[in-house]
């Protein structure tokens, strides 16, 4: 038994990783949170501790003792990675043995600018690790299935649209070229994460957990396949259209977020619809294999089999 702190538990990644780690009975959990921390009945075998990501010094008290460090704070929301340069820094001052930074997504942020503090963060702890003082892996699952379960089921929620859309059989695509992406499950990462914990090995810098890599037009024809054969409706767009911001789709996934105004909602829309297309050419969603390569013995679901249980009696 180890005992693991939480940084930021509230998102639906992070929940899923927390109720696989509970699911063990074997560890110490804490939840390091900004807000009010939860009721002691929230999820059994957890505690909350309530957390200034400001406050080095407390940070590193709260710390003491940890031995896994995961983290789910930090992106757009803060500029210059502040809250994570200060979790890394009380991390190593209170000498917890791995940390696992804000990734659990993309292998590169090319055409991803939403994701530009997870490059600054991929940098900062690859020059302060050459003094060898953290020892921490980057969980790259690539992109969740799970948004594409009908939406009433989702673990992932209804909230984002995507470019590809099971709930109204509707997608957009590049015309004359193949996004390239790989899929895993949120279950799978959950697994792999709470059996990483317990590997006695070094953990890998570059953490790819990898369910299946495959095309957009895949996905289209799985689609179909799982919702009786009803094809989805695609609009086809023009690369160079796109790359020029010139979007001529009849709808745009919209990005809902209640603290934006209506304008900054279709900024951000087309902004996200852009880069879902282009990173898809630049296969920046396409992950490594390293921990299916150290769990062997690990089965993962493929986006195929997890699609037609999900949509099974559905269509």
């Amino acid at each position: 038994m180890v005992k693991i702190a939480i940084a930021g538990g509230s998102g639906r990644v992070a929940r899923g990783i927390i109720d696989a780690l509970v699911a063990t009975k074997k560890h110490e959990i804490q939840i390091l949170t900004r807000g009010e921390t939860a009721t002691p009945g929230d999820i059994p075998g957890v505690t909350w501790v309530k957390t200034d990501y400001n406050d080095k010094k407390s940070l590193t008290t709260i710390l003491d003792g940890v031995h896994t460090l995961l983290s789910f704070v930090g992106g757009v929301q803060d500029p210059g990675s502040i809250l994570q340069k200060n979790l890394i820094g009380a991390a190593i001052a209170a000498g917890v043995q791995r940390y696992a930074p804000s990734e659990w997504s993309s292998s590169s942020i090319e055409e991803l600018p939403w994701y530009a503090e997870k490059g600054a963060i991929r940098e900062y702890l690859k020059e302060i690790n050459k003094e060898k003082k953290a020892k921490y892996c980057l969980f790259q699952p690539g992109l969740f299935v799970d948004y594409w379960a009908p939406a009433d089921t989702s673990t992932m929620g209804t909230t984002q649209e995507l470019w590809i859309d099971f709930n109204k059989r509707r997608a957009i695509d590049i015309e004359g070229k193949e996004g390239i992406f790989s899929l895993t499950t949120m279950g799978d990462l959950a697994n792999v994460v709470a059996q990483a914990i317990d590997y006695p090995g070094e953990w890998p810098v570059i953490g790819g957990v990898h369910g299946v890599t495959t095309s957009s037009s895949k996905v289209l024809e799985i689609g179909a396949r799982v919702q009786n054969g009803k094809p989805f409706d695609i609009t086809f767009l023009k690369e160079e259209d796109v790359r020029a911001d010139n979007i001529k789709s009849p709808w745009i996934p919209k990005f809902e977020n209640p603290s934006l105004t209506a304008e900054q909602v279709e900024y951000f829309s087309k902004l996200i619809l852009k880069g879902s297309l282009l990173s898809g050419l630049t296969r920046s969603w396409v992950v490594s294999d390293d921990w299916n390569r150290l769990l062997p013995d690990y089965k993962f679901t493929s986006a195929e089999e997890f699609l037609e249980k999900s949509w099974a009696g559905r269509a």
